[in-house]
């Protein structure tokens, strides 16, 4: 019984030594805000997370060091104004490229340089491929739903253009959206023979470029498609480098 009684008495003995830390040291932390108050006629505010700025890449070749595929907000203005941009798709069949005049699509042509220049592309595949009409890619995460985190809006062909069926030319380069061109993202597609009569019905998609070399890499691409949009092979771009011609 004495034993018992003693390492009650112990253990009441380092409860109430813990106490007296815990109490101690809430002591401190009132005196250390208190200060504070004083000084400074505030009360400490907790730290604020900041999300990383959305800053211009490099423009050179190589771009940005690492790869991105997430962003906070729409790009600044990265682009000439007047310039012309070429981008070479790099793909596992072979490369094309697109000419991307941006007077005619400035905010279209600043995105995708932006994109690409922080090598958002690499890696993707073409997620939705049907011959006849169109090969569309663009989504970080290959499912077809993906985009680079902000949407923007774009510019569309005139209404007009629907009586002469040249919206949108042969190998042209659009963008993809899910309800108009407000809702410009990171998708576009590529126009394959035949695709153009169809689009011109419905001009709502943001024209900003022409493959000028290549074409058959793209219609390589096309013949692996379906008509449901899921490829029978599953092409993927490799890179995406963006080069200022004009």
């Amino acid at each position: 019984m004495r034993e018992l009684k003693l390492a009650e008495q112990q253990k009441r003995a380092q409860r109430n030594r813990t106490l007296r830390r815990v109490a101690g040291a809430l002591v401190v932390v009132g005196v250390v805000v208190g200060v504070v108050v004083l000084l400074t006629g505030k009360t400490p505010k907790k730290p604020v997370a900041t999300k990383p700025a959305v800053t211009c890449p490099p423009t050179t070749a190589a771009g940005a060091a690492k790869r991105v595929t997430h962003f906070t907000k729409a790009p600044p203005t990265c682009i000439s104004a007047t310039g012309i941009y070429d981008a070479t798709f790099t793909t596992d069949v072979g490369t094309f490229v697109a000419r991307m005049p941006a007077a005619s699509s400035p905010a279209a042509v600043n995105s995708f340089v932006f994109l690409a220049r922080y090598h958002f592309f690499d890696g993707t595949p073409f997620h939705r491929v049907i011959p006849g009409f169109v090969v569309q890619g663009g989504s970080p995460d290959g499912s077809g739903s993906g985009g680079p985190g902000y949407t923007f809006t774009g510019n569309t062909p005139p209404k007009t253009c629907t009586a002469k069926h040249d919206c949108y030319p042969v190998f042209g380069l659009a963008m993809a959206n899910s309800s108009g061109p407000s809702t410009n993202g990171s998708q576009f597609f590529v126009i394959l023979p035949g695709g153009q009569t169809q689009l011109d019905a419905e001009p709502n998609y943001t024209l900003f470029g022409t493959v000028t070399s290549g074409t058959a890499v793209v219609e390589k691409i096309g013949a692996d498609g379906s008509s449901g949009g899921t490829p029978k092979v599953l092409h993927h771009i490799v890179k995406v480098t963006i080069t200022k011609v004009g």
